[in-house]
């Protein structure tokens, strides 16, 4: 599957050396930790039935009103700083005696200060394997195998095998023992993933029993999986020819295949690839291009699993406070089995020579017919640093270099690029250090065809300028706190820890290099500071830039050009190819074909037997335990305002949300709040040299029982408790003391913000379906839609033109906004800090509190709006859809019940799973009960079909009332919504996740009944719930993101059953 660069795979997969801009390594999932798309947010990663936007990561709390998922990670992956603490006995580690025993010798061994860890390195003796194993206090536990897999064409081999290596195994032939996982395990971390020369496995739990049972699974998995020898999984997985009956067209279906046609219909996404293929060492794409995966033979695939998943070849990781020697126990098991193989030398991947001179490639991409073309170009630069891997040193020094040009919306480089007005928005800008050789890029899109060589131009004066000149003093020390900060705050989000540095290490050791050394960054990082305060910044960056950048002869230029027409002739291509194939079979030939097609969807809509199912691990009930995890919580008053105080460990840092009411803003003002984090630009080396960060967002949520939605504007911080003060001054500068009077900058933001919301139209579809929905069925829905959906998008591009026309009523627009919502009255501070921290905190909350009127200008308004009920379909230029259907099962009589949980869980494991994704061929179909609202809503991702989508929806009624489960299925499923709703958090988590709580009136007392119900599910409900289903069938509305013929094709089928909009 492949990732965005954006939040949550930056969080996993970029060090904190990365600019937020830069283009992250091509990347593929099998799925992502538990979380749901989120629908007020960009999205940011693919998943193949749950999707995770990182936004301010509350959606599922706002669905289910139980837990949180973490808020948006700073990006860390060095260091451990604050930590859960373990409730086991201190590990034993095993002695040079004990491992030799289990057939290991240890090769080094080191305490790592920055993640207070012990790390000791096996060796394997019989295989070569190499173990690093990481040990600790931290309760989430993480393992991880890696191999080297480098392709030699773009059939995508390493990404179908990621795919089908979890579809079976020796231990465990059923279908899919991954799915299982997925039902009745307590994973804190569930995943695979490809990048472009190596494949992970990486699984986490913070319960030991759990941990080693995913474990088990995963090396069997990798080691002896069915799919070499099953046909059928490399059909599904991969690609197939697809015939129901000889006289119809014959398709191509495939997971990975549509999953690659929703890759190369985004033009963000093709730049990507294009320029990760501009190095020959990547001249091809691991993930797969729609045009050569079917030419991927069955044998071709079973021979890379031979060649490369051998523990001659894999790096294997252990992390977190289990037992080291039974690390070892485990692994003896599956790697005595082996021999040593000569794969870790046929894998290795050879560096690129730098080019003599620069290059130039044009491409074309797929554009709709909207707007003027001309103005739609994009245009990169891009240089390939080194022929050699750089050292930590000159690595992390890359990183604050890149911060520094890239990393804020003051940085000079993306500053002057923005200002120029010659393109819209950054794309596939930073540096990237996670393959073999790093590369810098930087370009913009929503160039003029006649700009491009202006934009080449100016990238090449700017950093000209900045070697020459240097940075502003201030820039250097903001750019070192906020990194700084970040590494040592150690914030993975909904993460683990343990992966992050997994990831960190494997970008060394998968190349024959230190594992070690990337987890060690306080002498790198305390030699780079006293080098900047002996030699200053410009003896440090200047010659960086000069010698990586100015003088490195190896810079290729890509310009993407739009092609209205390239999505419907590549449509054409493929059927062309279609009907050929069709044209030269025999009758016979067809027959058998469909006969084939026949079986293998018979095979997929099979479920396994209950005999089957017993042999993958998994808890019981007992392991469960029957209370909710309590935050504590602390209601208070400072100055007249309501102050919750969570009293967590978080080392020396202090947390904090200042809540204010949106009841008083007028409804036209709404779309303008997506404007608001301009003030940004004024305050960012403030910001950076004196805090962790602030951010201001929108938070809209129906509230249970209540017709009034909850509508609040969150401003979040962090900082040292030392700079507590600095932290709250800074807060009321951002909140009173911008002037909305900058024109330009404000069109700036404005078309940045609709590039990224074009680009998540393009790429997060079932997010923008989503939100329509809402939208049209609740008052809270439509004002997140307001600020950001298709109505957002809709809204930008007028505003852009109207900037010109009417600033003055615009910045007065902005300026009512803020006296509309900065108020005690209704206002609500949030902490989380150990005891003391927050106790000496309070004198500058009651300061920051004083500095707020008493009351909004305006009058408290109602909220009540909605777009019109109706069937919809969004036109985009795409190869795949996004289908989505919703419904409200309160209005039909639904009463509330933890079980709902259970149900939809189970609904989106089996029945969509099976008839969505696995017969299909989408990416992923997944449903959601928001039980605040009782929005219950069925979506798909990277979807082929669009009403065959609509009609398994329809379907899950009857699947309801057809089920027979089994005790150990549904205590599967219970167990698996536990691990749902008692997800792992860190403390910033905690102290948030309970303020929505508070927010929404969800109480403890609430929790635990919801809790009990979810325990004692039962068949009964699950043939209960499907009249609730029903009702959506019935009375619900559907909204879909796809192609122009798509759509045509449904409407024809079905007369007018949507009604059309024209989005890009």
């Amino acid at each position: 599957m492949w990732s965005s660069p954006e939040k949550v795979v930056a969080m996993l997969l970029r060090s904190l050396t990365r600019s937020s801009s830069n283009a992250s390594t091509s990347l593929f999932f099998r799925l992502f930790p538990r979380s749901y798309f989120s629908r007020s947010s960009p999205a940011t990663a693919r998943s193949i039935r749950r999707l995770s936007d990182a936004g301010t990561g509350s959606e599922l709390f706002l669905r289910r009103g139980l837990r949180l998922l973490p808020a948006a990670a700073s990006g860390c992956l060095s260091g451990q700083f604050s930590r859960a603490v373990s409730t086991q006995t201190a590990p034993s580690y095993p002695g040079q005696d004990e491992a030799e025993k289990l057939g290991f010798e240890k090769a080094r061994e080191e305490f790592i200060s920055e993640c207070k860890s012990k790390a000791v390195l096996f060796r394997h003796k019989k295989t070569g394997c190499e173990v690093m194993s990481v040990s600790n206090d931290d309760e989430n536990k993480v393992f991880g195998v890696v191999f080297r897999t480098p392709p030699k064409d773009s059939t995508g081999i390493p990404h179908i095998l990621e795919h089908s290596v979890l579809c079976g195994s020796r231990k465990y032939p059923l279908k899919e023992p991954f799915v299982e996982l997925l039902k009745g395990s307590l994973y804190t971390f569930l995943n695979a993933f490809t990048y472009p020369d190596r494949t992970c496995y990486p699984v986490a739990s913070t319960n030991t029993k759990d941990f080693y049972n995913l474990v088990d699974v995963y090396l069997d998995a990798v080691f002896f999986p069915k799919c070499v020898d099953d046909v059928h999984t490399f059909q599904q997985e991969g690609w197939h020819y697809e015939l129901n009956h000889p006289s119809e067209d014959i398709s191509y279906k495939g997971v990975v295949f549509n999953e690659m046609k929703g890759v190369y219909s985004q033009p963000d996404n093709i730049l990507g690839r294009i320029t990760q293929q501009a190095k020959n060492t990547y001249g091809v794409d691991s993930g797969g291009d729609p045009k050569d995966i079917p030419k991927l033979t069955f044998d071709k695939f079973k021979e890379f699993h031979c060649q490369y998943y051998h523990p001659s070849n894999a790096r294997i990781w252990f992390y977190g406070d289990d037992d080291p020697v039974q690390r070892l126990k485990v692994l003896s098991e599956y790697l005595d089995m082996f021999d040593a193989s000569p794969a870790r030398d046929s894998s290795k991947v050879e560096p690129q020579k730098l080019f003599s001179g620069p290059r130039r490639i044009v491409e074309k991409y797929p554009a709709g017919g909207d707007g003027d073309l001309k103005k739609k170009h994009m245009v990169c630069l891009n240089w390939l640093l080194s022929e050699k891997p750089l050292d930590l040193q000159t690595q992390l020094a890359l990183g604050f270099l890149d911060h520094l040009m890239l990393g804020t919306p003051a940085s000079p480089l993306r500053k002057i690029l923005l200002e120029s007005g010659l393109g819209e928005a950054l794309v596939n800008s930073g540096v990237e250090d996670e393959l073999l050789q790093p590369q810098f890029s930087v370009g913009l899109k929503g160039v003029s065809d006649d700009k491009v060589q202006k934009v080449e131009e100016l990238i090449m004066s700017t950093l000209r300028k900045l070697a020459d000149e240097g940075f502003d003093t201030d820039a250097v020390e903001a750019s070192m706190n906020t990194i700084e900060f970040s590494m040592r705050e150690n914030n993975t989000g909904s993460s683990p820890r343990g992966l992050s540095l997994m990831l960190q290490s494997i970008g060394k050791w998968i190349y024959d290099m230190d594992p070690f050394e990337p987890l060690k960054y306080e002498e790198p990082l305390k030699t780079l500071k006293a080098r900047i305060a002996e030699e200053g910044s410009k003896a440090v960056f200047s010659p960086l830039i000069e010698k990586f950048i100015l003088n490195n002869p190896h810079c290729v230029t890509i310009e993407m050009q739009p092609d209205p027409e390239k999505a419907s002739q590549e449509e054409v291509e493929e059927k062309n190819i279609l009907q050929k194939v069709k044209a030269s079979m025999t009758d016979e030939e067809l027959a058998e074909l469909a006969r084939a097609t026949e079986e293998l969807r018979l095979k997929q809509e099979t479920p396994d037997s209950p005999e089957a199912l017993k042999c993958v691990p998994s808890l019981n009930l007992s392991d469960i335990p029957k209370k909710p995890t309590y935050v504590p919580t602390e209601v208070g008053d400072v100055n007249g305002v309501k102050v919750l105080r969570h009293d967590l460990f978080t080392n020396d840092i202090l947390y904090t949300e200042v809540v204010f009411d949106m009841g008083a803003l007028r409804h036209e003002l709404l779309p303008l709040m997506g404007t608001q984090d301009m003030s940004f630009v004024q305050l960012n080396q403030l910001i950076g040299r004196k805090t962790g960060g602030i951010t201001v967002y929108p938070f809209t949520s129906s509230v249970w029982g209540s017709d009034v939605p909850c509508s609040k504007i969150i401003v979040r911080g962090k900082s040292m408790v030392g700079r507590a003060e600095d932290l709250f001054n800074l807060m009321n500068c951002v909140l009173q003391e911008v002037r909305f009077t900058d024109k330009q900058r404000f069109k700036q933001f404005i078309s940045q913000s609709r590039a990224r919301m074009e680009n998540r139209l393009r790429g997060s579809g079932q997010g923008i379906a989503a939100a329509r929905m809402d939208a049209m069925l609740n008052a809270a829905g439509w004002m997140s839609e307001q600020m950001n959906g298709l109505s957002y998008i809709e809204f930008l591009h007028t505003l852009e033109q109207k900037v010109d026309q009417d600033w003055e009523g615009i910045s007065s627009s902005l300026e009512e906004i803020r006296t509309s919502l900065l108020s005690k009255n209704g206002c609500i501070v949030n902490m989380t800090a150990d005891g003391k921290s927050l106790t000496s905190t309070e004198k500058f909350v009651g300061k920051f509190l004083d500095s707020l009127p008493e009351k909004p200008s305006g009058g408290q308004v109602t909220w009540d709006a909605r777009v019109p009920l109706r069937n919809e379909a969004i036109v985009i230029p795409t190869q795949v859809n996004y289908v989505g259907k919703a419904g409200n099962i309160y209005s039909s009589g639904y009463k509330l019940d933890g079980s709902s949980y259970v149900i939809s869980k189970h609904i989106g494991n089996t029945w969509l799973w099976d008839r969505v994704r696995v017969s299909g061929g989408a990416y992923g179909g997944f449903c959601d009960f928001d039980s605040h609202s009782g929005v219950f809503s069925f979506l798909s991702y990277r979807d082929p079909n669009l009403l065959k989508t609509l009609d398994i929806y329809d379907g899950t009624g009857d699947f309801l009332r057809g089920l027979d489960v089994d005790e150990d299925t549904l205590t599967k499923a219970v167990i698996g919504t536990i691990g749902d709703v008692d997800s792992y958090q860190l403390p910033d988590a905690k102290g948030y996740s309970s303020l929505l709580r508070h927010l929404l009136n969800v109480t403890d007392e609430e929790r635990q009944i919801r809790r009990a119900e979810i325990l004692s599910t039962s068949l009964k409900d699950f043939k209960e719930f499907a009249e609730a289903v029903d009702s959506v069938r019935d009375k619900g509305v559907a909204v879909a993101v796809a192609s122009q013929e798509d759509i045509d094709a449904a409407n024809k089928e079905r007369s007018d059953f949507f009604e059309v909009k024209k989005a890009l």
